[in-house]
């Protein structure tokens, strides 16, 4: 017994111990919501009592409990932060997030400030109030993407986006370092419905748009990494509007062991479809529910969980439409008349669990394992009978616009019955380890392994049938000439096109990284680099598919330098590696729905220089980042664009190339407020089996675009925010069946401009006695597409029997929109 007991003494003295202390952490943060690493955080009346913040501005301190304590977090590089009369109770974890303001110090006109690591590796933050406040036909991440040079979309309803000359399939999105999926199925813009990221969880927005470390994961294009906040006290929000409504409501239990933070987002997009020409009855809802939860069960040890579903419904039942185009001198018109309706639904359930293990100060260890479900359905019969003709020009006439003649008639039926399930299920351990000789900046070293079982079901059905003039329009087959209804045709018909599939497939992924990162001086100029590297192996199997294994090795590095100069803030960056694509589902299937298992990895080998200058203006801050970039595609999987659906070729059959340059001018053009100005250039071009180089249907050549905030001067409540892009045209795309060499055409340029006007009641500015229980209040009125521009994402493809032609219809995107909002947050 007298043995046991001195077993047992030290155990009593431990928890006696831990019985009179608390646990005081939480990230340390500036005030672009950035982590700030090598903080130090200390008791003010005892000086053995410290830690210092990590390379993710982690910290952790054991403090005494029942006390009156003061913490003092400093840092050479920023302002210091006080916390005075904190008491805790006995095994209390308190989290405190500071955010500190940069200790600035001017010699002449030159502004020395802290340069964060994200800048050294090329990556853009954005402020997350931005994703709220910017106005947009689709508000979010996304929105505020396509204000940054380099990124592209000519559809303001659809969420998705092209980076470098890249395609929506390309880019990578992680959210709390767990990698998010998009439905499969989606056609066009107005039938996405919500961006996956939820923007009243965001705590964070990094972004990058080439040249991106291997811990990313493998796609040609982009990543965008985002981290959902964990909350410190009670909050709720609501966002209300004629488009939908959005609500959140976030807080802590068990002394702020366990945080929450839930979202819910309703949208209903009938008003910008009833808004286009197409006269329809229209029921286009959108309803998703996230939440994030973590749970600090001891203060090494956190569980993370994540859930998001999401359930869209687009029901569409097109009546009629006119649409005029051509020249003044020769005005044309097609005018449609429509039966038949599509119903559509998408279901996504996505769960993960992330468990992390700080070993000690310098080790972190983290294992993620997630589900992905989506049920998608795509059902539709839609018969288009249409005419061609002259619109009424005369404008005293009573029928102006309205079409006299028909020239040419004809009809199309379209059939859809297209059903898939997809589940991917994920396991994955992810580790970092900080190497701190507290001589110089903090070397890093990641490392990652990640297990994939996907299992995709799909039934595809669907045709086309082709009427002109009363004679059913065959494939035009290369053996066959396809002149109806000129020429008669006797054989059987068939429909002009037909997909018929049944596919069950599996596939299994494993990959792996490791990467090494340093930042520390040569000479006197601060540099920083990185060297990395990503295997990638996947199997493709299935119901009467033959099995096949392929691997691809792809090696990364990064290197930035900012020089030591007395006058001039400048830093210089260059990235360069390969980086590959193994195929996803739909990069497997070809244009007939048949799965072809042999299809490459796409690959790309890009190089990336950047440089960023910091100057002071009128004695504010700007910033002017300037990139070049080359990428040259091998192994290259050709596809077609419509709207927002992709059909690969399933091949490897091309060669292709994208270079181009990007500026972003960001600052205070209005003291207290950002706002940045984008320009950029690109040219990608592809060869397919060596016929010569052409577009790719990405090829957007120019890009201007400029996000802006502004209040008046005497009432600072009234803000006004500017969201404007100007795109060159996308190349046009071709009838179905047609070779792309013969369609060279582009599209008309994209050219849009929203504004949204608040008055703000209540905010951290603006004090207001009727509003005091609330930390922002504010109401909006919003105007999209202000200037009325007719913009095009695509062509129909009518058959004018006068000329034997076939003539491309634009399809217009949404006129000028008026949408009012109302905000509140508590």
């Amino acid at each position: 017994m007298r043995n046991l007991l001195l077993l047992l003494l030290p155990l009593f003295l431990i928890q006696a111990s831990l019985a009179q202390t608390a646990t005081f952490q939480g990230v340390v943060l500036n005030k672009d919501q950035q982590p700030i690493a090598n903080v130090n955080i200390s008791l003010a009346n005892d000086s053995s009592t410290g830690t210092a913040s990590n390379a993710t501005g982690f910290y952790q301190l054991q403090v005494p409990s029942n006390q009156s304590l003061e913490i003092r977090f400093t840092s050479i590089n920023f302002k210091p932060v006080v916390i005075k009369d904190l008491r805790l109770k006995p095994g209390e974890i308190f989290e405190f997030n500071p955010v500190l303001d940069v200790n600035v110090e001017q010699f002449a006109e030159v502004v020395i400030t802290n340069r964060n690591t994200r800048e050294f590796r090329g990556i853009t933050t954005i402020e997350p109030e931005l994703l709220r406040r910017i106005p947009g036909a689709q508000p979010g991440i996304e929105n505020i993407l396509l204000s940054l040079p380099g990124v592209n979309n000519n559809n303001e309803l659809s969420t998705q986006y092209a980076v470098r000359g890249g395609n929506y399939d390309e880019n990578l999105i992680y959210i709390n370092e767990i990698e998010v999926y998009r439905p499969f199925l989606i056609r066009s813009g107005q039938q996405e419905g919500l961006s996956v990221v939820n923007s009243d969880l965001v705590r964070s927005v990094d972004f990058s748009a080439g040249g991106f470390q291997a811990k990313y994961g493998d796609k040609l294009s982009s990543v965008l990494n985002i981290d959902y906040r964990r909350p410190t006290d009670f909050g709720a929000g609501i966002d209300a509007s004629l488009l939908g409504a959005s609500a959140f409501v976030e807080g802590t239990a068990f002394a702020k062991a366990l945080t929450a933070i839930v979202g819910l987002r309703y949208r209903d997009n009938s008003l910008f479809i009833n808004s286009r020409e197409t006269q329809a009855n229209a029921v286009p809802r959108f309803f998703d529910a996230q939440a994030y939860l973590t749970y600090q069960i001891t203060p090494k040890f956190q569980l993370d969980f994540l859930g998001n579903i999401a359930v869209n419904s687009y029901d569409f039942e097109p009546e009629d439409r006119q649409t005029n185009f051509g020249t003044v001198q020769e005005p044309q018109a097609v005018v449609i008349n429509y039966d038949g309706q599509e119903e559509d639904q998408y279901e996504t359930y996505f769960g993960a669990l992330k468990a992390s293990y700080d070993v000690s100060e310098q080790l972190n260890l983290r294992f993620i394992s997630s589900v992905y479900l989506t049920q998608e359905q795509e059902h539709y019969d839609i018969l288009a009978r249409y005419g061609l003709g002259r619109p009424n020009t005369d404008i005293g006439s009573d029928d102006l616009g309205e079409v006299d003649f028909v020239t040419g008639i004809g009809s199309e039926l379209e059939h859809g019955r297209n059903d898939l399930d997809a589940l991917i299920g994920t396991v994955e351990h992810r580790g970092t380890y900080v190497f701190d000789d507290g001589k110089k900046e903090s070397d890093l070293l990641e490392w990652g392994v990640k297990v994939n079982v996907e299992n995709i079901r799909d039934r595809v059905r669907e045709y086309t049938v082709i009427d002109s003039a009363g004679f059913s329009v065959r494939p035009p087959f290369a053996d066959l000439r396809n002149d109806e209804p000129y020429t008669p045709f006797s054989a059987p018909l068939v429909p002009f096109t037909s997909i018929r599939a049944d596919n069950d497939v599996d596939i299994q992924r494993l990959q792996a990284f490791a990467q090494y990162s340093s930042r520390g001086y040569l000479g006197d100029h601060e540099i920083f680099w990185n060297l990395g590297a990503r295997t990638h192996t996947w199997n493709v199997s299935g119901d009467g598919i033959e099995s096949v294994t392929q691997t691809v090795f792809s090696p990364r590095g990064q290197f930035a330098i900012k020089p030591d100069w007395a006058n001039t803030d400048m830093l210089f960056r260059l990235s360069t590696g390969i980086y590959h694509q193994p195929p996803f589902y739909r990069e497997l299937r070809d244009e007939n729905g048949a799965v072809v298992p042999d299809v490459k990895a796409q690959q790309s080998f890009h190089l990336v220089l950047g440089n960023d200058w910091s100057f002071s203006w009128n004695d504010r801050p700007f910033k002017l980042t300037s990139e070049a970039y080359y990428k040259n595609l091998s192994d290259v999987n050709t596809y077609t664009l419509e709207n927002v659906r992709i059909r690969y070729r399933a091949n490897n059959e091309a060669t292709a190339y994208a270079y181009g340059a990007d500026l972003r001018l960001n600052g205070e053009f209005i003291k207290g407020t950002e706002s940045w100005i984008s320009a950029g250039y690109l040219k990608t071009e592809e060869n397919l089996n060596d016929r010569g180089f052409i577009s790719r249907p990405t090829d957007q050549r120019l890009k201007f675009a400029m996000l802006f905030q502004d209040y008046v001067p005497n009432i600072p409540q009234v803000r006004m925010y500017l969201n404007l892009v100007y795109n060159t045209g996308l190349p046009g795309g071709s009838p179905n069946y047609a070779d792309p060499y013969d369609f060279q055409f582009r599209l008309r340029d994209y050219r849009r401009a929203d504004v949204g006007i608040n008055y703000v009641f209540k905010d951290a500015q603006n004090d207001s006695r009727t509003f005091s229980k609330f930390d922002e209040v504010f109401i909006g009125v919003e105007l999209y597409n202000m200037f009325d521009n007719q913009n095009s994402i695509t062509n129909i493809w009518v058959r004018d029997i006068a000329n034997s032609r076939q003539i491309a219809i634009p399809n217009f995107l949404t006129p000028r929109v008026l949408n009012f909002r109302l905000a509140m947050r508590f």
